[in-house]
């Protein structure tokens, strides 16, 4: 009895110790869940690290584009002008209420500004390309753009361009006055490369322009797909303003297709097209095109900016430093090694 009493004593006090791993057991499971929230914390703040940065990088690219030389360095940059928005209706919002940036001077000035009108990409309004249209506006243009999504026929960009010209001659406007009218230019990106082809040459307003900025416009393949249709058609042989067309070398915009007749590999905007844009134009029409080397669709509008603020400052404004981006023995657009297939003929 003496050895069985013993064993139970042996085993209550087993039963006494045994909380003690449970103890630790629970405290290892508490450092492994502190441990984890940490690394949940850490992973939440880099998320939103990256994300404020990508916002920021957006909102500013032109501080991040990288440039080729000095000319397409100075207009990459903002320029020297402080810039103010307004939305604004034109009694009629068939394409939303007109979207206009403007330097922050422009209503106590002497001066009359040029006028770039911007037609819109796939999917995209005025105001998701804002950074695009302020860094205009602060070299000095009154950027007018609108809140349609279907731009490809030019009809959207006739509209704007009617607001900003009624605008002028209209008392109550902060733009009255304030519009050079002789000089009007027109950009866009994706379909809006087509809308502003499409502005100039099919729209009854269309005489207006001066100058033309695309930026991987849809190629000629699509706008003969009978899944687009017509609409997304652009005839550059009627274009008689000078023309900048650039694309992409990126797989997106280049594809692998070598001609129309590919039923597979068609890119958005390919050499071959972006080549026969430039013979259709007529030769005594200024023509320049290019590709962004190591960039695609999503790129050109934003990289190319500084070449397109080079481009409408010389043909809207005068400005001779920025035309030898294209002019000149050796146009600095030519020599840069961010572009590529580039092809000038600039008459002046």
């Amino acid at each position: 009895m003496e050895i069985i009493f013993a064993r139970e004593l042996d085993i209550m006090s087993m039963e006494r110790e045994s909380p003690a791993p449970r103890r630790k057991t629970k405290k290892v499971g508490k450092r492994i869940l502190l441990t984890l929230g940490v690394i949940a914390g850490i992973f939440a703040i880099g998320i939103a690290g990256t994300f404020a940065f990508m916002t920021y990088k957006n909102a500013h690219y032109y501080d991040f584009v990288k440039t080729g030389g000095p000319i397409e360095e100075k207009y990459t940059a903002m320029g020297p002008l402080a810039v103010t928005h307004a939305a604004i209706s034109d009694g009629r919002d068939t394409f939303g209420k007109q979207q206009v940036w403007y330097p922050a001077e422009l209503p106590g000035s002497n001066v009359t500004y040029p006028v770039v009108v911007i037609a819109n990409g796939t999917g995209s309004v005025a105001s998701t390309i804002e950074p695009v249209l302020k860094h205009l506006a602060s070299w000095g243009f009154i950027v007018v753009g609108n809140d349609d999504k279907n731009s490809r026929t030019g009809e959207s960009s006739a509209a704007s361009l009617d607001f900003i010209l009624a605008s002028n001659e209209d008392p109550e406007s902060a733009f009255f006055g304030k519009v050079d009218v002789n000089r009007v230019g027109i950009a866009g990106h994706s379909q809006g490369g087509v809308g502003a082809i499409n502005a100039v040459t099919r729209q009854p307003n269309g005489g207006r322009y001066s100058a033309v900025f695309v930026a991987s416009p849809t190629g000629e393949y699509w706008g003969k797909n009978p899944d687009f249709g017509p609409e997304w058609a652009y005839e550059p042989a009627k274009l008689s303003v000078p023309t900048y067309a650039v694309a992409g070398t990126g797989s997106f915009d280049a594809g692998t297709a070598q001609d129309i007749n590919a039923t597979e590999g068609q890119g958005i905007t390919p050499l071959w097209s972006l080549q026969n844009t430039f013979k259709a134009i007529p030769d005594g029409v200024s023509k320049v095109i290019a590709r962004l080397a190591d960039g695609d669709h999503g790129d050109t509008l934003t990289s190319g900016s500084g070449y397109m603020t080079a481009w409408f400052l010389y043909w809207l404004a005068g400005d001779e430093q920025a035309g030898a981006a294209f002019t000149g023995d050796q146009p600095e657009l030519a020599r840069n090694p961010r572009w590529q297939d580039v092809q000038l003929s600039v008459n002046r």
